[in-house]
């Protein structure tokens, strides 16, 4: 016997590497890496080996003979392609019922999600929609929107609950999120978001309703086994800073993660308080101020930033990456897929939007969908880099360059992904 590492997949014929990894040398010809905080590490020629999900071998194809014993794994030729770790949609609510389109019309001649909000619409009409579906209707909507995702490059996904709003539709949410992960071949983690909004049986005593999430469900929630995390939309006109806190932190006793909504529209306080509880997140921040933006920097918590809904909303202020990005906040992009301010499912459209309006440089946008947003969901030890004993997650890229990915803006570059040592299949 050798003694090498047995592989059973390999992927050779790799002609650029994007490893996710800071790279160990100074930046490259790429201009914009002198302004960029993230120079990355690009290995030319290269080659991976996994065995058991689980990569053995991250380097230069001319090493792969003396790493790892190969002659019985399946071997994939990148003939020349880019391969980068899968990507990870850290921020989706991908699991509703029916459309908004009515509402884009809306919003489209002028009328403000706000306005609409206050009106019946928005999230709670989906979740009126939601609560009259049938499970194996939602499941298979969602399969279908999972499929596109995964089309694109995604191989993880978040999924918030939210659009139940009472103790049987949540725990009916949750359930179908954790069929989908059995039945769908992508990574989904899930997340119990019951202070999404407040329904309307509860419009006039919200306080009973905060009862009911911090009394009630999640104690359920737990003993259901899961979700990962609890979630809040905190701000104006939903939950208050202080309603989030109490909710974040009762989550947290029941062994959920906190992650939050927060200055989306207003800037009330969440990021910070957010930022205080150890909150794995905090998502939106269109409206962050310098307050939060300090705190961040200052923190563990992710900043997650979300341009196709200001871009979908048709907003001009778009989250301040850039500032985020030179105080030393982490910051990961999503695609907050919902039915009414972000129905895009594809991630790398999301690096052009952040590249375009947010002023990323591209090496910085596929590090916040593949590093950090794995860091956003507390799996930053397991996925989201390539190296020995990270999961086999990535993709094969028709294209010879990581910036190629924003610059195409969405156009359909995916020939191969795998999950776990997988190749992902959908017959």
């Amino acid at each position: 016997m050798s003694g090498k590492p047995v592989a059973d997949l390999i992927t050779t014929g790799i002609g650029q590497l994007y490893t996710a990894c800071p790279s160990p040398s100074p930046a490259d010809d790429d201009r914009g890496l002198e302004r960029s905080t993230f120079n990355p590490e690009l290995i030319p020629d290269a080659a991976l080996a996994s065995r058991d999900g689980e990569l053995i071998f991250v380097g230069p194809e001319a090493d792969l003979e003396d790493a790892v014993e190969h002659s019985d794994a399946i071997e994939v030729d990148a003939a020349g392609g880019l391969v980068t770790p899968g990507l990870i949609d850290c921020h989706t609510h991908l699991l509703f019922a029916g459309s908004r389109q009515d509402e884009y019309a809306m919003r489209s001649v002028g009328v403000s999600y706000q306005e609409i909000a206050a009106g019946g619409g928005g999230i709670r009409s989906s979740v009126r929609r939601f609560r009259e579906a049938g499970s194996v209707e939602l499941a298979d909507q969602a399969t279908v929107r999972l499929q596109a995702m995964a089309l694109s490059g995604t191989t993880t996904v978040e999924i918030k609950s939210g659009y139940g709003l009472s103790l049987e539709a949540e725990l009916k949410a949750l359930a179908i999120i954790d069929e989908l992960d059995g039945e769908v071949p992508l990574r989904i983690l899930p997340t119990f978001m019951g202070a999404h909004e407040i329904p309307d049986e509860y419009r006039s005593d919200r306080n009973a309703y905060i009862d009911l999430i911090i009394n009630e469900m999640l104690p359920v929630v737990q003993a259901q086994g899961i979700a990962r995390y609890c979630d809040v939309f905190c701000e104006t006109g939903v939950y208050t800073t202080e309603e989030a806190e109490r909710i974040l932190t009762a989550g947290q006793e029941h062994g959920l993660k906190a992650k939050i909504h927060s200055d989306e529209f207003d800037a009330i306080g969440g990021t910070e308080m957010a930022t205080t509880i150890g909150a794995l997140s905090a998502d939106h921040l269109a409206a962050v101020t310098p307050s939060g933006i300090e705190a961040l920097a200052g923190s563990q918590t992710v900043g997650v930033v979300l341009p196709g809904t200001t871009v979908f909303l048709g907003k001009e202020k778009h989250a301040p990456a850039r500032d985020l990005l030179e105080a030393g906040a982490t910051v990961a992009i999503a695609t907050d897929f919902n039915p009414g301010s972000s129905t895009f499912l594809s991630l790398p459209l999301m690096t052009t939007f952040a590249c375009s309006l947010l002023h990323m440089h591209p090496a910085e946008a596929m590090q916040a969908v593949t590093a950090n947003a794995a860091r956003a969901l507390g799996f930053g030890e397991q996925i989201g880099k390539l190296f020995p004993g990270m999961a086999s997650d990535f993709v094969l890229w028709d294209a010879d360059d990581y910036r190629m990915i924003p610059y195409a803006a969405g156009h359909p570059l995916v020939i191969m992904s795998v999950v776990g040592g997988e190749i992902l299949s959908f017959d």
